[in-house]
């Protein structure tokens, strides 16, 4: 890569951010056909402890998109028996435990546990494989936006200068993204009122702190047994800690041990010595919201759009759903079979989520605080988990939107059906291919027409439905009890698109694909997908 200095390069699009996000929206458009690059200022996977929790939805929808593979069972309508209508997961709300994340059997589990690290080499590697250019060590320094396509520079090693111009530019460069600074992008914000500390240490006296979460009258201590993980020593306990006394005033100075030592002390009440740091951190509950995720040609995903308190794990998942999201519409309207306004949809559907998160972060975080005025809605909050449970009621609730389950787009047509804007579950279908399920059908990344029965076979024979010519896969099925429909649209990410009831199937093909245009001309190339399994 040295050899690079000075050079022009052209891209469709430049995605900005070489994380979980970034890589992942390469493997999305990459994988449409879609000339991508890849820029990134690190020169290696960081091996800083990050986030490890995917939620329902996120999991979901990487399933369908194929992307789970050697990370999780990727779910299988055929493999849920009769009697196991739901699988269910574990969780916690403010750190009171008892919450309980449901997805439908036929779905992969509703909670994965992975290290970011690892999703970042696996969607890396799918991005490589299916075309998309990386350049690591190379920092963004200029974002402009030109008649016609974005100019970006980027200084790579021994300050070699690469100018790259490309239809689109991405910012997923995280919570201080150039992009979205030099796109004069705005945004909402919510000042830090909280001091939050992490680190991985060992303890002078073992046993001093039980894994666990510990509320004591001045904030929480959070501690979990590293020790088996790789290259970890004996005895190490990663640490977190939530000082609810104020932001503190050097919250952006490098945390040393001895600081954090005294606040584990200052909030559990007694002294305990500790060293063999093997990194350290600090945090807040500062919050950003940008004020669109769309400026001309720039793009906006992942923390570069949104930030929250990490309670909950829901950050990185809504992230990586901002990919999903955003690969297909972006790649079709690069390729020229987008519906007329589908990249604005981008914003329209992902902001509203991620105020969504951050505000119920926010909610979590108020009953996190540890005034004793605070107890009896703490109290009622454990009885609320503990007697919804696997029933239903306030937990089911809760999990709903922890997990991002709860989430209805907004339709693109004037008068939909009940179905549209909802996720399609995973069901088994019998077509004249054999036995398959939704995920199935879905990973080669086209929108999916479900035909059930004669009724729906006729749909199948709408002049748009013609024009589409490979854009979007048909496929004949048996009714099924699950869907009592004679049809249905479905996005590439998993959405329904359009179902009966509602506007007719040309109108969502239009608003969607651009299918319908005066003349009827052929589809363009994007109605080719190729993508890299």
């Amino acid at each position: 890569m040295s050899g690079l200095g000075g050079i022009a390069m052209q891209a469709q699009v430049v995605v900005v951010g070489g994380g979980p996000v970034g890589m992942l929206l390469a493997c999305e458009l990459a994988g449409y056909g879609v000339r991508t690059l890849v820029l990134e200022a690190r020169t290696a996977v960081s091996q800083r402890p990050k986030a490890t929790t995917l939620h329902a939805r996120a999991v979901q929808c990487l399933a369908r998109r194929g992307h789970l593979g050697g990370l999780a069972r990727a779910g299988g309508a055929d493999e849920a028996s009769a009697g196991e209508a739901v699988t269910h997961s574990s969780f916690h709300f403010a750190g009171i435990p008892g919450l309980v994340v449901s997805a439908p059997a036929t779905e992969p589990e509703p909670i994965l546990k992975c290290p970011q690290e690892q999703l970042e080499r696996h969607f890396e590697h799918r991005a490589r494989a299916a075309g998309a250019r990386i350049l690591r060590g190379h920092r963004v320094t200029a974002v402009r936006q030109e008649p016609g396509g974005v100019r970006v520079r980027s200084e790579g090693p021994h300050g070699h200068v690469v100018e790259c111009v490309a239809d689109y530019v991405v910012g997923a460069d995280g919570a201080r993204s150039a992009v979205r600074e030099q796109a004069g992008i705005g945004s909402r914000t919510y000042p830090a009122t909280v001091s939050a500390m992490a680190g991985d240490v060992r303890l002078a006296e073992a046993g001093a702190l039980r894994p666990g979460w510990h509320r004591t009258p001045r904030g929480w201590i959070v501690v979990k047994d590293v020790s088996g993980e790789a290259d970890v020593p004996d005895g190490t306990l990663r640490l977190r800690t939530l000082n609810c006394a104020g932001a503190h005033r050097s919250r952006h100075q490098p945390l040393t041990v001895e600081e954090l030592r005294r606040e584990v002390a200052w909030i559990a009440g007694r002294d305990m010595a500790m060293d063999s740091p093997r990194w350290l951190s600090r945090f807040s509950d500062f919050s950003r919201l940008a004020d669109t995720y769309r400026a001309g040609r720039i793009l906006l995903a992942g923390d570069a759009a949104h930030v929250h308190f990490p309670i909950g794990g829901q950050g990185l998942s809504t992230g990586l759903l901002d990919a999903v999201g955003l690969g297909w519409k972006l790649a079709y309207t690069v390729l020229g079979s987008a519906g007329e306004g589908l990249l604005d949809t981008y914003g329209r559907e992902r902001r509203p989520d991620a105020q969504r998160v951050i505000d119920h972060t926010r909610a979590q975080l108020a009953l996190m605080r540890p005034g004793p005025e605070l107890d009896p809605l703490r109290a009622l909050f454990a009885e609320l988990l503990a007697q919804g449970g696997a029933r239903g009621g306030e937990s089911a609730f809760l999990g709903s939107m922890v997990s991002a389950q709860g989430t209805v787009l907004p339709a693109r047509t004037t008068n939909l059906s009940p179905w549209e804007g909802r996720f399609l579950h995973n069901v088994a279908l019998t077509t004249s291919q054999g036995r398959t399920d939704v995920i199935g059908l879905l990973r080669e990344g086209r929108p999916l027409l479900l035909l059930f029965g004669e009724r729906g076979r006729g749909y199948g024979q709408e002049r748009a439905v013609e024009r589409t010519c490979g854009l979007v896969r048909v496929v004949d099925a048996e009714p099924v009890p699950e869907l009592p429909c004679d049809a249905l649209l479905v996005r590439p990410d998993g959405y329904i698109a359009w179902a009966p009831g509602g506007d007719g199937l040309g109108a969502a093909l239009s608003a969607y694909f651009g299918v319908t245009r005066p003349g009827g001309g052929e589809p363009t190339e994007a109605g080719r997908v190729r993508l890299v399994s």
